[in-house]
């Protein structure tokens, strides 16, 4: 079965061009996105790895009488 109504598919007043034009910045946008979000975790794990050896050399220096 043919379709022989309007096209629809396509948005009018744009040409090719400018469609990739914004799937480009479209992407560009996303992959920002991703790698902030990637930026967050590593500072967030590298902290809660700090915080975990700086807990742990206080609970050692308690432990060998050098903090009272």
């Amino acid at each position: 079965m043919d379709w022989t109504g309007e096209e629809r598919r396509s948005i009018p007043g744009l040409t090719s061009e400018q469609i990739d034009l914004i799937a480009e910045r479209a992407a560009d946008k996303a992959l920002e996105k991703v790698y902030t979000e990637i930026g967050r975790n590593v500072v967030r794990k590298a902290l809660w790895i700090i915080g975990a050896g700086v807990v742990a050399l206080l609970v050692w220096l308690a432990g060998s009488g050098n903090i009272k």
